[in-house]
């Protein structure tokens, strides 16, 4: 385990007692228990991802965690989106553009099941976080109401979440988080965007990592954390050579063995090359990045014609599975940043270490 008094910025090692400035990002749909478990024992903040959990999931994912790490913190991890409205309109379009899909794979468009898959964050999950109180809270599209986030607070969590402009960073900072994660376009998964109305238009505008992190550190006061192409020590170095004070890493970690991801999306992840992933809204309704596939190629990786998130998914989920049970990933959200050319395929636990003796190596500490 590396001195952590070799770190040139101990402000979030001492704000959420932890050994490496290393954060696991919280991915929902592949993040386990067991690899929080692996990130935490290393020294990392462990994470866990609420999204695609109920209430009583997180709680059963919790308690693994904190069998397994009883003096290590924890960070549980919601999303802020609002319910939509529904739009019958638009989901009959949606399945219009999708009926030849349907035809091809020999499925009923009008079979489409219910439910969105994406819970926002809400009293239940609130409740949650005040009986198990994790240590930190993260939020990903903005910040719940105030009052469930003075709810939040109350238990004593450190509370963070991700900005992907300036703008949303100096919004955050005002109520009052403690930490802000700048969230380069580079990032796997869903962006976290939420000041700006015209979701698909504004991804021609997001700011890459490299640049995103020393104007956030810049224009707020509480420490920043970078995320967005970080797969290695050199990444981590330059990040805290810009104005971080911790690093958050997700596509690093994805060929570790903890990760819970299908067969053909590591098959998807160890051939992808550094050009081979873009934004889509195709999946869910929001933009996110992943690996590109034929639906993407299709259709384009952003249209407006999907339903707004979490709604876009819905009519997806019979043409991802039964293409899946064929053996094809065309209609499956392959989720990755763009560095993961430089994912590894080492346990979790080994590879935080690496990434932060890799990192010091390179700082001179």
């Amino acid at each position: 385990m590396p001195d952590t008094a070799s770190w040139p910025d101990r402000r979030l090692l001492d704000l959420f007692g932890i050994d490496v400035p290393i954060l696991l990002a919280p991915m929902a749909g592949s993040g386990t228990p067991e690899l929080a478990i692996a990130v935490g024992q290393a020294g990392g903040l462990a994470a866990l991802p609420a999204a695609q959990s109920t209430p009583d999931q997180l709680r059963a994912d919790v308690a693994r965690v904190r069998t397994a790490l009883p003096r290590k913190p924890l960070n549980l991890n919601f999303f802020c989106h609002a319910v939509p409205t529904p739009d019958p309109d638009r989901e009959a379009a949606w399945r219009a553009r999708l009926a030849a899909y349907y035809a091809g794979l020999g499925l009923d468009p009008q079979a489409i099941p219910p439910g969105a898959g994406r819970a926002p964050f809400d009293d239940a999950f609130c409740a949650v976080v005040e009986e198990v109180r994790p240590e930190v809270v993260s939020f990903h599209f903005g910040l719940p109401s105030e009052p469930l986030l003075a709810r939040v607070k109350a238990t004593g969590a450190k509370v963070i979440s991700s900005a992907t402009t300036v703008a949303e960073a100096r919004w955050l900072e005002t109520r009052g988080v403690d930490a802000i994660i700048a969230m380069g376009v580079e990032a796997g998964g869903h962006r976290a965007t939420f000041l700006d109305a015209d979701v698909i238009g504004a991804m021609s505008r997001q700011v890459g990592t490299f640049a995103l992190v020393p104007q956030i550190a810049d224009a707020v006061s509480v420490p920043v954390i970078a995320a967005g192409g970080i797969a290695d020590g050199r990444g981590i170095a330059a990040a805290f050579a810009l104005g971080a004070a911790a690093v958050q890493v997700g596509t690093a970690y994805l060929l570790s063995p903890e990760t819970k991801i299908s067969a053909l999306h590591r098959a998807a992840l160890e051939g992808a090359g550094d050009a081979d992933t873009a934004l889509t809204n195709l999946f869910t309704g929001r933009p996110a990045r992943g690996i590109m596939n034929r639906l993407m190629a299709d259709i384009g990786p952003l249209s407006a014609d999907a339903p707004a998130f979490p709604q876009a998914g819905t009519a997806l989920a019979p043409l991802k599975a039964k293409a899946e049970a064929e053996g094809h990933d065309d209609f499956t959200n392959l989720w990755c940043g763009q560095a993961v050319r430089l994912a590894q395929r080492l346990p979790a636990a080994d590879l935080t270490r690496a990434l932060a003796t890799d990192a010091l190596k390179r700082l001179g500490r």
